[in-house]
């Protein structure tokens, strides 16, 4: 269910600034930052805080039968260190497939966009009515793999119930590291659609799968504690990406996006490998 919604609302969102740039004048999408997108960015803003609100306004909390102790902040940190040394064998491993997988969507979602806005339209600046096709497309692109984990979530839990949480997961990077492999090589901007048919494949498996993995292999008094944890793993690699990125593009990459894009399906392809040191079922 998680996956469903995720991706039918990341389906609006990215085709909007497509169907915005057809339905503007064009010269209102003259500017450095095309209208389109100030649009889209505003209305997600007002989205995002009605969602915000609609949470606080109508759901209710229930309170804990148990109130915990309240603890010092020596006792606090002692807890802290106690529980990740006693973090269970399957969080250990599925958070070494979490880094990888998450540095690899990272180096899609940074890249991918100008990638295909100078490689596939041809736009030789930021400026070019050519890169902003290229961006509108690529964002189409992006609306395409959040429709395909939509449609392939209603049938992952019985394919996870065929073939294991470990196989099925480790099939999804893999068809998500295809995707991003024939995007580099494709040169017709609609077979990027194509493309992202394995990414959306490995998106509804990447919002699923681990968090039921993980929540199956941990201590009841403990869950809250170590899911937390868990998002650990994706902002670790999301604070690399934003510090090292920039500067690996111009240091060692020669700022070539199609070859950042490349080395995030090298990065999915290191969690599909990785997926296979996680147990099935275990603690």
């Amino acid at each position: 269910m998680q996956s469903m919604f995720i991706g039918l609302g990341a389906i609006a969102a990215s085709a909007l600034p497509w169907f915005l740039g057809r339905c503007l004048q064009p010269e209102l999408a003259a500017h450095l930052i095309p209208e389109a997108i100030r649009i889209s960015f505003r209305a997600g803003a007002v989205l995002f805080l009605c969602a915000v609100l609609w949470t606080v306004l109508r759901t209710k909390e229930y309170p804990p039968t148990q109130v915990p102790e309240s603890l010092g902040w020596k006792e606090t940190l002692e807890s802290f260190r106690l529980a990740m040394r006693n973090m269970p064998v399957v969080m250990q491993r599925l958070a070494l497939v979490q880094v990888a997988t998450w540095l690899g969507l990272f180096w899609m979602w940074f890249y991918l966009t100008v990638t295909v806005a100078t490689r596939v339209f041809g736009g030789d600046t930021p400026q070019s009515p050519a890169f902003t096709r290229g961006v509108e497309w690529a964002n189409l692109c992006f609306g395409m793999y959040s429709l395909v984990c939509f449609l392939f979530a209603l049938v992952l839990p019985a394919i996870s119930r065929k073939l294991g949480r470990r196989n099925t997961h480790t099939l999804c990077l893999i068809a998500g590291a295809l995707g991003l492999l024939s995007a580099g090589v494709i040169h017709d901007y609609r077979l990027l659609l194509l493309s992202m048919t394995g990414v959306g494949i490995a998106w509804a498996s990447i919002l699923s799968i681990p968090y039921a993995m993980l929540a199956s292999s941990l201590p009841a008094s403990q869950t809250g504690f170590y899911m937390g944890v868990f998002n650990f793993f994706i902002v670790i690699p999301e604070i690399c990406a934003s510090l090292g990125f920039g500067w690996l593009m111009q240091n060692v990459l020669a700022n070539n996006t199609t070859v950042a894009v490349a080395l995030g399906r090298v990065c999915l392809l290191i969690a599909a490998a990785l997926m296979r040191r996680v147990p099935e079922h275990g603690a």
